[in-house]
């Protein structure tokens, strides 16, 4: 079973992505509310999580800094991060690219679909 942890400051957006990798993949989910939460729960989760599915824009510490202060964890270095935003101009895609994450996704999501999208963009085979 694949573990993943969504790190949003959106309850509501938390929930329904919770829920949707729950009841259409079965996953096993783990949630935080903002950046500094998730590197503590991405850092304490056994077994690390399979991926990290991140908003971009959060108070305190946004997705950004918070992907760029997991690559310094070498324990989570290697687990992909899907950034999750609503930002679609191309200047925005361009720069979170440059970032070196896995894949970005845009809100608003399908949660029939999500887990769909993160294994397409992951090349998992679920």
């Amino acid at each position: 079973m694949r573990r993943i942890l969504i790190i949003d400051d959106e309850e509501d957006i938390r929930e329904v992505a919770a829920l949707s990798l729950e009841a259409t993949a079965g996953w096993e989910i783990v949630t935080a509310s903002n950046g500094a939460d998730g590197l503590r729960a991405a850092a304490n989760s056994r077994p690390f999580p399979d991926a990290i599915l991140m908003d971009v824009m959060m108070p305190d510490m946004d997705g950004p800094t918070t992907f760029r202060l997991m690559q310094e964890n070498p324990d989570l270095v290697g687990i992909p991060v899907l950034l999750l935003t609503a930002k679609v101009q191309g200047v925005d895609q361009r720069r979170f690219a440059g970032l070196g994450v896995a894949a970005v996704l845009f809100k608003p999501f399908n949660p029939l679909t999500l887990a769909e999208q993160i294994c397409e963009k992951l090349g998992w085979k679920d």
